[in-house]
């Protein structure tokens, strides 16, 4: 099968070749997928995405009119593709559903303890023979509060290591797990009931209607003093103006953060000699109590090797006029 893979990095291209052992015909670009590309899929039965591609209808028209059959998405997201119309085209989609829940919550709790006992200023100083403690105050995980909004594979995982550090658990999900509370003592709630108890709340639910801002003004306002936010799920999830008042107020007390809602601009690029041109970015970056890592969560070998076998697994699957199980929907409106 001829197979364009849009936004290739130079890291995950070695993981695709050992996955594909030449059975797909695979051409690579680093430039994404947008309109002003699409051409570059002529004749190709699929291409493979990432989370910066453009996935929209039209977009999406364009690659029917090349004929593209099909999209291996490189990510558990894809709120980035509608899905409905890629099915209306007779075009299919699917995603990597579980690459490794460990790389994700790992990096969750990086952030938390690099933004609690202040990791980044104390490597600072000490490069410049600073050797000061008097701002290096940090606070014990033990017997904190963790609420985690979105608790499936990788929430249940970040459960499982922060009941280690000895946190007492708050989820917020659709579904009760029920190994998670009697394994860790976990506690389902409200939304608003997790918001108001918990001195650190983590954000693992995907992209949707009802979950873009779930993170608001009013959400923020029920908020203990001085709590710590950390998202590795969405950037839109959290309203970031909503967050910068909550910074501003004192409400939330420390931001780590390794995704953003205005992200396809800026991330997976060198920007280092541009002027910045997003000005809540830049007041993000302004704070010292803001830790921002660039949707690198995912970023460990292991991820690596999974999310490019089961892309290539999807393109097996499509390749022997079969199903894919991890179709985003399994039939064509058409």
């Amino acid at each position: 099968m001829k197979v364009s893979v849009f936004s290739t990095k130079p890291f995950e291209k070695v993981y695709l070749d050992q996955a594909n052992a030449g059975r797909h015909h695979i051409t690579y670009f680093t430039e994404p997928l947008s309109i002003d590309t699409v051409h570059l899929a002529a004749n190709d039965e699929a291409i493979s995405v990432f989370t910066n591609d453009d996935c929209s209808p039209e977009v999406l028209q364009k690659l029917k009119e090349t004929g593209v059959k099909h999209i291996a998405i490189r990510s558990t997201g894809h709120d980035f593709i509608d899905e409905t119309i890629a099915a209306s085209l007779n075009i299919s989609a699917a995603n990597v559903p579980a690459y490794s829940p460990y790389s994700i919550a790992e990096h969750a709790v990086a952030l938390m303890l690099a933004l609690n006992r202040k990791l980044i200023w104390a490597n600072h100083n000490v490069k410049e023979y600073n050797f000061l403690l008097n701002d290096l105050i940090g606070f014990d995980m033990n017997g904190k509060t963790v609420g985690i909004i979105g608790c499936g594979n990788i929430g249940a995982v970040l459960a499982k290591i922060l009941n280690g550090f000895g946190c007492r658990l708050l989820i917020y999900d659709l579904k009760e797990n029920e190994a998670l509370k009697s394994s860790y003592n976990a506690r389902y709630c409200s939304l608003e009931e997790l918001a108001s108890n918990s001195d650190i709340i983590s954000i693992h639910v995907p992209l949707n209607l009802g979950t873009k801002h779930l993170i608001n003004d009013e959400l923020i306002s029920k908020m203990k003093k001085n709590m710590m936010l950390i998202n590795t799920g969405r950037g839109a999830v959290i309203d970031t103006d909503a967050v910068i008042r909550g910074l501003e107020s004192g409400i939330i007390g420390y931001l780590g953060i390794d995704v953003y809602e205005k992200e396809k601009p800026l991330f997976f690029a060198d920007h280092s000699n541009d002027i910045p041109a997003d000005p809540t970015f830049s007041r993000l970056l302004s704070f010292k109590n803001v830790l921002i890592t660039g949707h690198q969560a995912f970023l460990t070998k292991n991820a690596l090797k999974n999310i490019a076998d089961t892309t290539i697994f999807n393109l097996d699957c499509w390749q022997k006029g079969e199903y894919s199980p991890n179709e985003l929907l399994k039939y064509s409106l058409v």
